[in-house]
């Protein structure tokens, strides 16, 4: 079994293991310092390590044949290959074309497909032929990656797929022309050029996106576009092998959701504009024809669950259903899961046999499987669980309140561990669970370690996050609750509380939130906060604050701004104040076209509540964010200052929107302290 793992809990960079299951000895393949090169990653990839939120460096992706014998990886652009049948088994270099971004080896290990300048490549590894199979020469088109909303709001990242034989490959071709364009400066740097991306907010175009079937058993050639890119919806063949463009309405189906190739041929998903239809669609890849085989339609609008669509070896579909307060699993048309088990995302099909994460319990998700013999949970434990899966072997990847594990298994063999590496923590978080509320919120309180029964009440610090892309309030070693932890022992009682919107409790409590994100969840907060004093009686209401990022700080200003009466400041990190400036599937899945609904977005923005700020609110964002851009704390300080209203902005230099220099941070949590006591009068 291969896996990636650091070589400490405080290592960043990343290397590939092996674990031999039949002794269970861990074996270091590659470690990055020893592949030479020291050059700089390309912008494709740090883009792509955005979307993905990944935070390490070194090795941070690899892929593998069918026989899991050949692997293939990149770092810093150059292309690796490692053979697990050679003696010495060493990474060798491919030459490419140019710096490579997202390898993917073919399922016989023959071939790598990979991205470079926009470019989709083909090179063979016996015999090292690089073969460019699609380009344009067009500066706004690519080939190959995903677009900005595919890979930041929907769950497609990826833009080319192998089909199973290794002699055909999916590839979306990206026609950026109508989207506007945004700058993203550095204004710690100014001697550098801002950096231009295309940002579809709200509103505004999308990119034009098309799927093309190529065979590449045919040799060199290259592809090139030789007509009109305007989505018209006509056949287009390309110059080379024999690429073919898979035919869908475009115009009212304008986003591709999901693509696959599987024994039956491809399969992709495609989305109406205001999101209320999804259409599953098979396709001939000779003939470019699609024809339908699922159609699914919501009110407010259809989720999508990764790992859907999907098919079995026998050909029958499988997806999910929202059903009132249900997400399940359709096998054949057929419910495979029971009411009060939502459906998270499909892992593995593999014949006839579904591996899935579900959950019954909003702050656990279990490992599932459906087969012949039925539905079975094969992770125990409170905590979040997941895996994969071959016939015959599985790995159980555990996250819980004691620590990470991951176990390997096989049939009638003894289990297998990588060993985990978890850090030993500074401080260990005291969580007490409890359900606030008629609704039964799920609720963490982190008291400091110190406080014991009948102490005098805590000021109180709600740090949630609140929105419908994850969860807080599960039980995990988190992140979250370390930090929550590093609050409390200063003094104060921390609660994390998961309102309507989050996942993990069905369809009608997600779409709670339809055409008004802000109200309900902010609502929910209130309840948390009132229900833990009232079952706790360690809470000090008079000394309330809020802290949250992204969504959460988005909730934290709301706060403030729209219930001073309970919240006495607030910290909100990179919010997006603007709804007109998020992104076109993100935010018109809630709150509809901004032409149509305009108070829709009005109430759901910051800057409509500005003038009503009378408590002490401090803005955080990083200048190099390019998913909420720094626009959006610019343009509430902006109102704010229009109305009069005192306030504090903290820019991060060269930061995203996921920021991960250490003293960075530590000076940020150190003047979020600070900021806390003088607002609350600590």
């Amino acid at each position: 079994m291969l896996f990636l793992r650091t070589r400490g809990p405080e290592e960043r960079a990343g290397c590939l293991w092996l674990l031999d299951l039949n002794d269970g000895q861990e074996h270091l393949l590659v470690a990055p310092e020893n592949l030479g090169d020291d050059g700089p990653v390309p912008e494709a990839e740090m883009i792509r390590r955005e979307r993905s939120r990944e935070r390490t460096a070194g090795v941070v992706a690899y892929s593998t044949d069918r026989a899991v014998r050949q692997v293939a990886f990149a770092v810093k652009g150059d292309l690796y290959q490692l053979d697990l049948d050679s003696t010495d088994c060493r990474p060798v270099v491919v030459p490419t074309a140019g710096p490579v971004v997202d390898p993917r080896i073919d399922p016989t290990g023959r071939r790598v497909a990979y991205v470079t300048g926009r470019a989709l490549h083909v090179v063979e590894l016996a015999t090292g032929n690089d073969q460019q199979l699609a380009a344009d020469p067009d500066p706004e088109v690519a080939w190959g990656l995903p677009e900005h909303v595919a890979a930041e709001s929907m769950p497609r990242n990826r833009g080319h797929w192998w089909s199973p034989d290794g002699t055909r490959l999916l590839a979306a071709r990206v026609d950026q022309t109508p989207v506007q364009r945004w700058w993203i400066a550095d204004p710690a740097n100014p001697g550098r050029q801002p950096r231009e991306i295309a940002y579809p907010s709200a509103g505004t175009p999308n990119a034009l996106v098309t799927l093309h079937a190529f065979d590449v058993s045919g040799g060199p050639g290259t592809q090139r576009s030789l007509d009109d890119p305007s989505g018209s919806g006509t056949q287009r063949r390309l110059e080379g092998s024999g690429g073919v463009e898979l035919r869908w309405d475009r115009a009212a189906y304008e986003y591709l959701t999901s693509a696959g190739w599987d024994s039956h041929g491809p399969l992709i998903g495609v989305q109406s504009r205001d999101q209320r239809t999804l259409q599953v669609r098979a396709a001939d890849p000779d003939t470019g024809e699609t024809h339908l085989v699922h159609e699914q339609r919501d009110p407010a609008w259809v989720e999508l669950i990764a790992g859907t669509p999907a098919r079995t070896e026998s050909g029958r579909l499988v997806h999910t259903e929202d059903a009132g307060e249900t997400r399940r699993l359709l096998v054949g048309g057929e419910a495979v899961t029971p009411d009060g088990l939502q459906v998270r995302a499909v892992l593995d099909v593999s014949g006839e046999v579904v591996l899935f994460e579900a959950n019954d319990e909003p702050t656990e998700c279990h490992l599932w499987l459906y087969d012949e013999t039925g539905l079975h949970q094969l992770s125990e434990g409170a905590g979040i669980h997941t895996g994969s899966r071959v016939p015959g072997a599985l790995l159980v990847v555990s996250n819980t309140e004691s620590g990470r594990s991951f176990v390997a298994r096989r049939d009638g063999r003894p289990d297998r561990a990588i060993s985990a590496l978890n850090a030993k923590p500074v401080l260990t978080p005291r969580i007490t669970w409890l359900q606030a509320g008629e609704l039964q919120l799920r609720t963490a309180l982190l008291l400091p370690s110190w406080h014991q029964p009948g102490d005098a009440p805590l000021p109180v610090l709600m740090s949630p996050y609140g929105g419908s892309a994850g969860q807080l309030a599960v039980r995990v070693t988190g992140g979250w609750f370390a930090t929550a932890q590093w609050y409390a022992e200063a003094g104060f009682a921390v609660i994390i509380a998961d309102g309507r919107g989050t996942p993990g409790r069905g369809p009608a409590w997600e779409k709670w939130v339809h055409l008004d994100t802000m109200t309900a969840p902010l609502e929910d907060q209130v309840t948390a906060l009132r229900s833990v004093a009232e079952q706790t009686g360690a809470l000090d209401l008079t000394k309330v604050a809020m802290r949250g990022w992204s969504y959460g700080g988005l909730l934290a200003a709301a706060a403030v701004l729209r219930r001073p009466d309970v919240f006495h400041a607030a910290i909100a990190g990179a919010p997006p104040s603007d709804s007109r400036m998020y992104d076109t599937h993100w935010r018109e899945r809630f709150l509809g076209h901004p032409d149509e609904n305009p108070e829709i977005y009005d109430r759901s923005s910051l800057l409509t509540y500005a003038a009503d700020l009378r408590r002490p609110l401090l803005l955080v964002h990083g200048l190099a964010d390019d998913n909420v851009v720094a626009a959006h704390t610019l343009r509430l300080s902006a109102a704010l200052l229009a109305a009069g209203r005192q306030h504090q902005v903290l820019p991060l230099a060269g930061a995203t929107h996921m920021p991960t220099d250490a003293a960075t941070l530590e000076g940020l949590m150190h003047h979020e302290l600070r900021f806390l006591k003088e607002s609350l009068g600590l």
